[in-house]
């Protein structure tokens, strides 16, 4: 199998990351030039002025950017050391389409079950993904 096919899945997490990151920007501009928010309700965060529309997509921006830590870690590790296999690429997309999923749900209807049943299972992918990767190496 060819290495950097584990790069894929990383590129596209970090490209719906930088998407998210523009519906915030969209979102806190729209609030500020239809003069529902003030520039000063970002001066240390978000002020509890921020309505939700403006707050979830941020929050799901820091989500994206707590626990990928580990998928970029694990990804970048099983390029490096030539642990890149079907089941780790297939472990890969699947987190990377349950993080995207998640981001969905949190940036549309927001139900917290639904939300955090595909949060859960992303997680429990990443481990796997460690966990076939430490047994490639030892």
């Amino acid at each position: 199998m060819i290495q950097t096919t584990i790069l894929l899945p990383v590129m596209t997490l970090m490209g719906w990351t930088f998407t998210v990151f523009l519906f915030i920007t969209y979102q806190r501009f729209k609030g500020v030039l239809t003069r529902k928010l003030a520039v000063n309700d970002f001066k240390f965060g978000e002020s509890a002025n921020v309505p939700g529309a403006v707050s979830i997509p941020n929050r799901n921006f820091i989500n994206l950017l707590e626990m990928p830590v580990l998928f970029y870690v694990v990804c970048l590790t099983a390029y490096v050391a030539q642990g890149t296999d079907s089941q780790v690429l297939a472990l890969a997309w699947s987190y990377v389409s349950l993080r995207v999923i998640h981001s969905l749900i949190h940036l549309t209807y927001n139900k917290i079950v639904h939300r955090f049943a595909f949060y859960a299972a992303s997680n429990i992918v990443l481990a796997l993904i460690w966990v076939r990767l430490l047994l490639q190496l030892i």
